[in-house]
């Protein structure tokens, strides 16, 4: 398996040189050659696998440099050992009316950047043995709240590497700045960004290609990678539960093996149901990925239009995750809706980076349509949404999965489909408990730690351990900046002993 990049198809590298890179010097991201394809059979089989080794066997067909030990040991590693507080990675919850709940939050720091992030640092050791002979990774992470800390939980004393997070100062939940200024390690640094999410990611694509930085590091001997959903090595262990999701379905005898399936994911930077979308390209029987956005409506606006246009009111709102205007990862899309062509994809990169809009032609339109659906609600129906989801059926969700709750609700009003449906629930409500308290109408303590308590008194859902922890944690990060002064900080971070 080789891979190319989405502005230089004339790039032909291994998976180990794409994870550790992260991105190509060009600007573009790396992407598969080619997708493997699968068959009935080798599903059936998967359906019979823990979750490690299912992770194990969609991973092999994607990162083929990689020996099966490796693979084997990294994703025993990732989930089991205690890592998640389930059993079982990434649950299955029956609503029992045709929709069905992927738990993806019972990792470390509560959140779906857990399913990646706690299996990247594994990859990302074996592609630098490989790929960067014996140079120090100098990781950067631009977060919207959950990849950040998910990010630094996973690389937290990984030999050989450092790691630095940033995030726009008063655009994250109280509970997931926490979680980042609190971090241990000596091999981490968090920042606050003044702005939003899309200033501090863009200014980190910047520095990926900026050969003065570039060059300094190098004099140091470090090689600047990413943890973000831009690098191939996060993505990639996203498609796996997609699959494992279906082979649920199948086990409980919910579905029949080849009956199609939808699937309904809350997004901003578009890499969760990207994973999708090379999950469906493989063969797993997927009808329709449903693009849920909240006010930020970017993507279901593209998703209706096929004109991706960032010229818009930015809106901090209770899903902060998904408050992104500049979504990384749908430039993987539009090579492959674009028949592979590097060079419409640049221009395409190049106009948004100019005039933050582009438009795509009919034809990409119409691939776009067969395999997509997109919609957007507001603060105040994913409100409703979280009080009613409890009040009847006794299932407490957090904001973002409201949103998909939300959006799937207009999916089937639109178009009827009866096709059983797995939504993505993407983080512990405790995580915005703040918010959770407001929805259900109770009211909201100023202090985050009473609110995560009330919460659990007042539905009788148990506060995970992670998160009862941070109420004695330390701060250890304080320092904020503008966007301009990332380089040098990156600079001096990766000069530190």
């Amino acid at each position: 398996m080789q891979y190319t990049s989405t502005r230089d198809s004339s790039l032909s590298v291994s998976s180990s040189f794409a994870i550790a890179h992260g991105i190509s010097a060009e600007g573009g991201l790396f992407v598969p050659k080619e997708i493997p394809q699968i068959d009935r059979a080798w599903l059936k089989e998967l359906c019979d696998k823990e979750y490690p080794a299912r992770a194990e066997q969609v991973l092999s067909l994607f990162l083929t440099d990689f020996t099966s030990g490796e693979l084997a040991e990294a994703a025993a590693a990732a989930y089991t050992d205690g890592v998640f507080e389930e059993d079982w990675a990434a649950p299955l919850s029956d609503l029992s009316d045709g929709r069905f709940v992927l738990e993806l939050w019972h990792g470390p720091t509560c959140a779906f950047k857990d399913m990646a992030l706690q299996l990247l640092p594994h990859l990302m050791v074996s592609a630098a043995r490989r790929a960067l002979d014996g140079k120090q990774i100098l990781i950067l992470v631009a977060t919207s709240g959950d990849t950040g800390k998910a990010a630094l939980e996973g690389f937290c004393g990984v030999e050989g590497v450092k790691i630095a997070v940033f995030y726009p100062n008063d655009g994250v939940s109280p509970m997931q700045q926490l979680q980042m200024v609190t971090q241990r390690g000596e091999n981490v640094a968090v920042y606050a960004i003044e702005g939003n999410f899309d200033n501090a990611q863009t200014e980190v694509k910047k520095i990926f290609t900026d050969p003065g930085v570039i060059a300094r590091l190098a004099e140091r001997g470090t090689v600047l990678s990413s943890a973000n959903s831009i690098n191939w090595g996060r993505l990639v262990p996203q498609i796996v539960y997609y699959f494992s999701a279906y082979a649920d379905l199948v086990g409980c005898e919910c579905i029949k093996l080849g009956d199609p399936v939808n699937f309904v994911v809350p997004t901003g930077n578009f890499g969760n149901i990207l994973a999708g979308y090379y999950a469906k390209r493989m063969g797993l029987p997927v009808g329709k990925l449903i693009c849920a956005s909240n006010q930020n409506d970017v993507l279901a606006d593209f998703m209706k239009s096929g004109v991706y246009d960032a010229n818009r009111n930015f809106y901090t709102t209770m899903s902060p995750s998904m408050d992104i205007l500049i979504s990384s990862n749908l430039e993987r899309l539009l090579y492959e809706l674009c028949g592979k062509d590097d060079r419409q994809v640049a221009a395409m990169m190049e106009e948004l980076k100019e005039n933050r809009r582009y438009s795509i032609p009919p034809e990409m339109k119409a691939r776009l349509d067969a395999d997509f659906w997109g919609g957007t609600v507001g603060d105040e129906v994913c409100r409703g949404i979280i009080k009613k989801t409890l009040d009847e059926i006794g299932y407490l969700i957090d904001p973002h999965t409201s949103v998909a709750f939300g959006v799937y609700d207009q999916y089937k009003a639109e178009t009827g489909d009866q096709t059983p449906a797995v939504i993505l629930s993407t983080a512990s409500p405790f995580k915005f408990a703040g918010s959770v308290l407001g929805a259900l109408g109770a009211e909201r303590p100023a202090d985050e730690f009473a609110a995560v308590k009330a919460l659990s008194q007042g539905t009788g859902a148990p506060i995970p351990e992670n998160i009862a922890a941070l109420e004695k944690a330390k701060i250890r990060f304080t320092k904020v900046l503008l966007p301009e002064e990332m380089p040098r900080e990156i600079e001096l971070f990766a000069s530190q002993k």
